[in-house]
């Protein structure tokens, strides 16, 4: 038995609990008794450190139904047309989400560069453009100067 099990990659811990694995990747992970939220590549890392969604009503149509359905073409035709538009709104969502994440990482960099220029702005700016208005000021100061002595 535990052959055949090995083969379908299904596990069960009691008689009520059986999960299956998504690749063979994860189930050597599991058979080596790793934790998933430790490796970076595993969907429960990426869901336990918000890189996807966690909760969302469209992912709950992909949960294995242990339920047997009697065959109605009308109801298997509806359910692909679902399908398709289910899968539409999730990939939009999960779109919008990413998007969202990625904003804060943006923001940052506008800042870091705003500070870099700052900080470097001599490198950006030519010494003979603070000659030309230091020499322009200097000329207003002049001009001010020559009519404060003539009003007096």
């Amino acid at each position: 038995i535990d052959r055949f099990r090995s083969v379908l990659q299904i596990k069960s811990r009691t008689i009520e609990k059986m999960f299956r694995f998504c690749r063979s990747r994860c189930h050597k992970f599991f058979q080596k008794k790793r934790n998933p939220r430790t490796a970076r590549w595993t969907k429960a890392f990426r869901k336990a450190a918000g890189k996807e969604l966690k909760v969302d009503p469209s992912l709950e149509f992909e949960k294995r139904r242990n339920e047997p359905v009697k065959y109605n073409s009308k109801l298997w035709q509806n359910t692909v047309k679902a399908i398709k538009r289910i899968e539409e709104i999730k990939t939009r969502r999960q779109n919008h989400f990413i998007i969202n994440r990625l904003k804060k990482g943006r923001e940052l960099r506008k800042e870091a560069d705003k500070k870099e220029v700052e900080k470097n702005i001599h490198l950006i700016k030519s010494p003979a453009a603070g000659l030309k208005q230091r020499k322009q000021m200097v000329e207003v100061v002049m001009e001010r100067d020559v009519d404060n002595m003539e009003l007096n």
